[in-house]
């Protein structure tokens, strides 16, 4: 195998997702760059880890581990880097499938060696098995999944998106590992951004670094029926605004709000038009989609403001750990 040597790292949490998980194992053992080895690191959940350790004892290449830091996905993240053995670590959702050349599209970016990051397109699998009329394809990150408005092909960008995201492990040991106190904790609220963080204060360290999307690196990734609904749509887009407002007050609003601009002064205003002219042509969702796009806007916007109060009143602080070694045998 010409190329680096990638490990995966897929975080769980909840037995909940048992089948889910056997099945983006299953994905990462099936990829055509066979994958160096998979860790999957269990967040605060002995008995979930005994299941996998039974599951998984007389497979090769596929490690259980304990997150070794505080509860949430940033620990656990942090905990595989610092396990694993590749020159390039991959992070897949543990709802998740990845498409058979998942990981060699991944390795082909890194052939430049300016390269720090690479990561793909993430398609939603709706349980009902069709998008719902009013969801805008433009909030499609509300369900961990790309969204429209991101450049297509193999493009430079200021961030990755953590559920289908690869970085060398020079990357951590030039900016650290993912920081605790942002991203999500278990069923608490779904917060997120924390490979925002990241990758702009990697950016900060390497100031020549490059960090791509690479669209043909694809997973599936699983939207529950939940998820579908208006309610949670509202949440996430009201916890994603308290989101950057960590996020600002970590690396500074300039570079923290940097993409957003964009997102919110030219992409949403032509996904409100798209969606006002199908209504006016019949065309269903059309209004809804206008109206969601709006609703979310507003409420990530009311999200940031209660965020930055929150931040500046508590001092907000965040812990970034030195994970980038490596482990040894």
């Amino acid at each position: 195998m010409s190329g680096p040597g990638i490990s995966v790292v897929i975080c769980v949490y909840t037995e909940d997702r048992w089948e889910d998980i056997l099945a983006a194992v299953s994905s990462v053992r099936a990829q055509s760059y066979p994958a160096l080895e998979t860790l999957l690191v269990v967040d605060h959940n002995p008995a979930l880890k005994d299941r996998l350790a039974r599951e998984y004892q007389d497979t090769e290449g596929v490690r259980i581990l304990p997150n070794a830091g505080p509860r949430g996905l940033s620990a656990g993240r942090n905990t595989g880097i610092a396990a694993s053995h590749g020159e390039v670590i991959a992070f897949l959702d543990d709802d998740a499938v990845a498409e058979r050349d998942w990981l060699r599209r991944f390795a082909g970016g890194y052939a430049d060696p300016r390269v720090m990051a690479v990561g793909g397109r993430t398609m939603p699998v709706w349980a009902s098995g069709r998008r719902p009329a009013w969801f805008p394809e433009e909030f499609d990150w509300v369900v961990g999944c790309t969204y429209k408005g991101l450049p297509p092909g193999r493009v430079r960008v200021r961030n990755v998106l953590g559920g289908n995201a690869s970085f060398r492990r020079t990357a951590f040991e030039a900016a650290g590992g993912f920081a605790t106190g942002i991203g999500r904790d278990g069923d608490r609220r779904p917060l997120g951004c924390e490979e925002t963080e990241l990758c702009i204060r990697l950016a900060r360290a390497r100031p020549g670094a490059v960090l791509l999307i690479d669209d043909r690196a694809v997973i599936h990734h699983r939207v529950p029926g939940p998820r579908e609904h208006f309610a949670y749509f509202r949440t996430r887009a009201y916890a994603e605004g308290l989101s950057k407002a960590l996020v600002a007050r970590s690396v500074g609003a300039g570079k923290g709000l940097e993409s957003e601009r964009r997102y919110v002064t030219r992409v949403l205003p032509a996904g409100v038009v798209r969606g006002l002219r199908d209504a006016l042509l019949g065309r269903p969702g059309g209004a809804g989609r206008a109206g969601a796009i709006v609703a979310g806007v507003l409420t990530a916007a009311g999200g940031y403001l209660v965020g930055s109060a929150r931040a500046r009143r508590a001092a907000t602080t965040f812990r970034v750990v030195p994970v980038g070694g490596g482990a040894h045998d």
